[in-house]
This record gives C-alpha cells, sequence and structure tokens, in this order.
C-alpha cells in the first residue's frame, strides 16, 4: 500500500491550522485551566483535535478563535458527561438574596479601613480565584469564565453553550450571585478576614 503525500493544498490547509493554533492555545488553556482544572490539557488536546479534522469547514479563519473556543466548551461538558451525572444542588433563593457588598459593610472586616471593599478583594491572588471559581457548578462557571474572564459576548455564550437568551442571562446573575458568597465563605474559611492577612 502506498503511503499518502500530502498535497500542496493540504500542506497550506496544516500550516493554516497550525498558525491558529499557535496564536489561540495560549488563551485555549487559560480557559481549559478555568472550566476543568489540572484536566485541561487532555480537554486542550481533545479539542485540537476535532478542530483538525473539521478545519476546512472553517470559512472565516478570522473567526477562528472563537470557533476553537467552541469546540473548547464543547469538549469540557463531554469531559463532564464522561464523568457521570452530579447533583449540584444550589440553594437559589439564599444565593440571589445575598449582597457581598452589604456583607462586607454589615460584618466590617478591616475596622479602621476608608476603602473596605476593595482591602477585601485585595486579600485575594489568583490561586484564591481559581480556587472559588473552582467550587462553583459547571453550569454557573462556565458563562462567568467566558464573559468576565475572556470578553465574550452573552449572546456569543448563549450560542456555543445553545441555550436561550434569557436563560444565559440568568445563569450569569446567579453565576456572579454565587461566586461572592463563595467568595465570602472562602475568605471566613482562609482567615482573609484580617488586617494584615496578605501584604
Amino acid at each position: 500500500m502506498r503511503e499518502h503525500v500530502p498535497t500542496e493544498i493540504e500542506r497550506e490547509s496544516v500550516d493554516r491550522f497550525r498558525a491558529l493554533v499557535e496564536r489561540e492555545l495560549p488563551r485555549l488553556y487559560s480557559v481549559a485551566r478555568r472550566l476543568v482544572g489540572d484536566e485541561a490539557e487532555d480537554v486542550v488536546q481533545e479539542c485540537l483535535l476535532h478542530g483538525y479534522r473539521s478545519f476546512a469547514q472553517l470559512e472565516n479563519e478570522q473567526a477562528g478563535g472563537g470557533w476553537l473556543t467552541s469546540i473548547l466548551v464543547n469538549c469540557c461538558r463531554d469531559h463532564w458527561r464522561a464523568r457521570g451525572p452530579r447533583v449540584e444542588e444550589v440553594e437559589l433563593g439564599e444565593v440571589d438574596e445575598f449582597s457581598l457588598f452589604r456583607k462586607i459593610a454589615d460584618e466590617d472586616p478591616f475596622p479602621y479601613s476608608d476603602s473596605v471593599h476593595l482591602d477585601f478583594l485585595h486579600q485575594f491572588g489568583s490561586e484564591d480565584v481559581r480556587a472559588v471559581l473552582a467550587l462553583l457548578p459547571e453550569l454557573y462557571r462556565v458563562p462567568l469564565v467566558l464573559v468576565h474572564m475572556f470578553g465574550y459576548h452573552v449572546k456569543e455564550v448563549a450560542f456555543m453553550l445553545g441555550v436561550p437568551l434569557g436563560t444565559m442571562l440568568a445563569r450569569l446573575h446567579r453565576g456572579r450571585k454565587l461566586f461572592e458568597r463563595e467568595l465570602w465563605s472562602y475568605a471566613e474559611a482562609n482567615d482573609l478576614l484580617k488586617e494584615g492577612a496578605r501584604p
């Protein structure tokens, strides 16, 4: 059996895909780390494999970053499905009622501060924020990461995830509230609610 020799068109396609990947890879890893944590490398590799196989279907290579991100999100969803169903209970009424701004004002963790809310937020390093994000159910974490950390429009994320815009807006609202609540709980659990807890 003769070995297949790539044509000029096939070589050009491989080169264009490679250029797209080189440009987008750091961002893809960053998104994946926030969505699946330590399993990011496996999910990104799966994404690139799917992307390579369907690269000919990409009509506008300028949209390649969003296209690869959509594939990555689908790979993350497949990854979560493969782990089996998980019940993630969130008391929505309690979440919707929570206000980090009010909680900080009421608790006054830094009584000698003129900017107590900023002082609270300055206690968190990037690893702390990642840890808090990891506590959120995927349902809320994915939209938060894509919209607030990577700047995608809500409509784009709704399209990527295949949900109506209204549903996506509700998930974002609840996700932000849940993130605020988890931020406070994390601060309590890690002794961040005192003067000088972090330099």
